[in-house]
């Protein structure tokens, strides 16, 4: 897959999973625009490795669950870069804990990172895609919001949401020539994850088909495929990278 000309955003792409999706597009040939909100020591050493191996990348600060921040960082990238033809949201948290001991504070928060940010980002970057009539979306939710989890009620509504948003979209923007589709990951280890206790760790393997946890990698290398040529025919879907954790 080459990416050569394209430009890609990438939110949330400090670490984890975002990450391996901005070195991957770049390896690819795209243009990449590192988005953090706090973890700018990890997009510095993302575009640091991005630029080492010969690509081409901008950093970006923004609090994406914010629509006017989200508004000023897709300005920013289509000027510095002429232009944006993927968005990737990926920005994401979490607040673990069982409905009964949630707090407001806790809920908002999840479904502002994890939802809001993705109705912001995608709403600012729709006009550009619609002028050249072409596009890519391609939004990270989660196997939690397709079998929910206890102590995830917040992070579940958020990712499910996600997915209700992404085969809305693709039916609103398909004859624009802009496929929307979602990514959603089993376990993979990331500092989402880390939280995470031996013994919920070696469940969660014994459950997987493939018995093991994924990698970051092999997540971004499915969001490249829905952002290719190669899947201009596929929009509005769920594609799980989860071992077989979740089949439906």
């Amino acid at each position: 897959m080459n990416f050569s000309g394209k430009t890609v955003l990438v939110t949330g792409s400090s670490s984890g999973i975002g990450a391996a999706i901005a070195r991957d597009f770049a390896a690819a040939g795209a243009g990449v625009a590192v988005h953090y909100r706090g973890n700018a020591a990890g997009a510095e050493t993302v575009a640091t490795t991005i630029r080492n191996a010969g690509g081409t990348c901008r950093l970006y600060q923004a609090d994406v669950s914010d629509t006017a921040q989200a508004a000023e960082l897709v300005k920013q990238v289509q000027n510095d870069f002429g232009g944006l033809d993927i968005l990737v949201n990926n920005a994401g948290t979490t607040r673990d804990t069982l409905l009964l001991s949630m707090s407001e504070e806790q809920w908002d928060t999840v479904i502002a990172t994890n939802l809001r940010s993705v109705y912001a980002v995608s709403r600012a970057a729709l006009r550009g895609m619609i002028r050249k009539r072409w596009g890519r979306i391609i939004n990270i939710t989660s196997v939690v919001g397709l079998t929910g989890q206890a102590g995830q009620a917040n992070y579940a509504a958020s990712k499910a949401g996600v997915i209700g948003f992404t085969k809305s979209l693709a039916r609103e923007v398909a004859s624009r020539n802009i496929t929307v589709n979602a990514v959603a990951p089993g376990f993979i280890p990331t500092a989402l994850t880390d939280v995470l206790s031996e013994e919920q760790r070696a469940e969660i393997i014994r459950n997987t088909p493939l018995g093991r946890m994924g990698t970051p990698e092999e997540v971004a290398w499915a969001v490249l495929f829905l952002a290719s040529e190669r899947a201009g025919f596929i929009t509005g879907q769920v594609l799980t990278v989860d071992g077989g954790l979740v089949m439906m």
